[in-house]
């Protein structure tokens, strides 16, 4: 499977027309003989990309002392308690944020207050934080986030992901494509079966479909 994910990776980068700026490659997915209605049967996953997703992700924690302090190494931005607060009576400042944002931590005792103040803009979204446990590293949190794409189908049959950039290899590309397609096949209800078909392309570029 692997090497036709390949060719067809290899055949989206040199078909793409040059571009001024650095394209993404995107995975579109095509589902089949899935009622979406059915939140059950929704694609909800947070997949890491082992060679990296070849972009900026944008991350945000929300915490308190010393785990704020050690946020501030590598997250994009860390909020405070009194913060959310404030981001709480300023819906387009939240909306913003939310928007701006790819992931979002929180250590675990600020997640009622995260819903209580922010569950309105963020849950539509699927962005409610990730809670951070006790024991839970944020540095090493994060770090992995960095490397993470969400697939969500919501109620659509196709959706898309990012899976590289246009200079990153085929081969660093295809191995992002065949873990993301094996937990997809895992979470649908009938595996392959529900997968119709699946593209790859960069931003500009013409779509290749992959052999699932």
């Amino acid at each position: 499977m692997a090497d036709t994910i390949e060719e067809a990776v290899d055949r989206a980068l040199d078909e793409a027309p040059p571009r001024n700026f650095r394209e993404t490659v995107d995975l579109a997915v095509n589902l089949r003989d899935l009622d979406l209605n059915d939140p059950s049967n929704r694609v909800d996953e947070s997949v890491v990309l082992p060679a990296g997703t070849g972009q900026e992700t944008r991350i945000v924690v929300f915490a308190t002392g010393e785990t704020a302090l050690r946020a501030e190494e590598v997250a994009d931005d860390v909020l405070s308690p009194d913060e959310l607060e404030d981001l709480g009576d300023d819906d387009d400042a939240a909306k913003d944020l939310a928007d701006e944002t790819d992931f979002f931590v929180a250590e675990a005792p600020m997640m009622q207050d995260i819903g209580r103040y922010l569950g309105t803009v963020l849950g539509p979204r699927g962005k409610m934080p990730t809670p951070l446990q006790p024991d839970d590293d944020v540095v090493e949190t994060v770090n992995r986030m960095k490397n993470t794409v969400q697939l969500r189908s919501r109620d659509r049959r196709t959706f898309h992901t990012r899976v590289g950039a246009e200079d990153m290899s085929a081969e660093d590309i295809a191995d992002n494509i065949d873990v993301i397609v094996r937990r997809l096949e895992a979470a649908l209800e009938k595996g392959p079966l529900n997968i119709d078909s699946i593209y790859v392309k960069t931003t500009m570029g013409p779509s290749v479909e992959v052999e699932a």
